[in-house]
This record gives structure tokens, C-alpha cells and sequence, in this order.
């Protein structure tokens, strides 16, 4: 059994509809839908850590070194980054090299959803579970898990065009 943290950076997982907008946002308190996610799957065991709730699409390298350094510090080994999924893959491999640097032997897991957590039909719930597996099992590294399928950084490529992700 390994200890296992979920730092979470928003997408479209965490996203709710807005009724004053009609569009989609994060919550105005700030907060993720992990716990209720994780509550309601009887998984306990995760630590999690808010680290930003923010659009993909709109992260810099200064976001992604932050989460960089957040899973460098972590003390745990296993670790599951939530992220949108519009630049995932961008992140895994700007992430990929300065995990393997640090020596930390970290098996780093991103993963997301295609449709928030709050609305019916997510992918969410799918999604995680199957990073949390995989964080707990995979070799060191980074890798990305969507759609029940499991991605080295590399070849983790999102197709819009089909609404999943699959081999580069």
C-alpha cells in the first residue's frame, strides 16, 4: 500500500455551471470537488492538497514549476496531479525531465475529466480512480491516465476531435 497525495490545479474537473454567466467557472469559495469525489468513491486514504484552481489553458511555466516543486517536496511517492485537460500533455512533459532530475523516485499521475464533476455523466469519478491505481503501481516517472487508458508523458495527446486522449 503506498501513501498517495492528489495536488490539485483546477480544469474542468473542478468547474460548476455558472447561472449568471451560463458558461463554466470554478466555485466562488474557492474549493475542489475532490473530498466529495473521493467521499463518495470510499476512497480515504489521499492526502490532498489545493494548489490552485485555475484553467489549463491559461497556465504559464511559472504554474507548472509550482507543481513541480509541490510534488518534489511531497512526502509522499505516489502522487496524482488533477489538471484540465487542454494542455495536460504540455504540462507531463514540461514536468517529465525535472521530475526525473530531482532523483525523488516519484511516480507522478495527471489526470482530469472532459466533464466537470458537478454535472451528470462525468468522466471525474473514472478518471481518478484509475490515477490513483496507477500512482500506487507505475514506475517512477510522469504519466497521464484518461479514458482507462494509461500514458507515458510523452504520448499523452489529447484528441479534440474525438473528446479523448490517445497514443501520439
Amino acid at each position: 500500500m503506498e501513501n498517495l497525495r492528489i495536488l490539485v490545479t483546477g480544469g474542468t474537473l473542478d468547474k460548476i455551471h455558472d447561472t449568471q454567466t451560463e458558461g463554466l467557472s470554478f466555485t466562488p469559495d474557492g474549493t475542489t470537488h475532490l473530498p466529495e469525489l473521493l467521499k463518495t468513491s470510499r476512497c480515504h486514504f489521499p492526502t490532498v492538497e489545493l494548489l490552485m484552481l485555475k484553467d489549463s489553458l491559461y497556465f504559464d511555466d511559472a504554474d507548472r514549476q509550482a507543481i513541480a516543486l509541490a510534488v518534489i517536496r511531497a512526502p509522499e511517492r505516489a502522487i496524482v496531479v488533477t489538471h484540465g485537460t487542454g494542455t495536460m500533455g504540455q504540462t507531463a512533459r514540461f514536468l517529465a525531465p525535472l521530475i526525473a532530475q530531482s532523483k525523488a523516485g516519484k511516480t507522478v499521475v495527471l489526470s482530469g475529466a472532459m466533464r466537470p464533476y458537478s454535472l451528470q455523466k462525468s468522466d471525474a469519478d473514472f478518471n481518478i480512480g484509475g490515477a490513483i491505481v496507477a500512482a500506487q503501481l507505475l514506475g517512477a516517472g510522469v504519466w497521464g491516465v484518461m479514458n482507462g487508458r494509461v500514458f507515458a508523458a510523452e504520448d499523452l495527446v489529447k484528441n479534440t476531435d474525438l473528446g479523448r486522449f490517445d497514443q501520439a
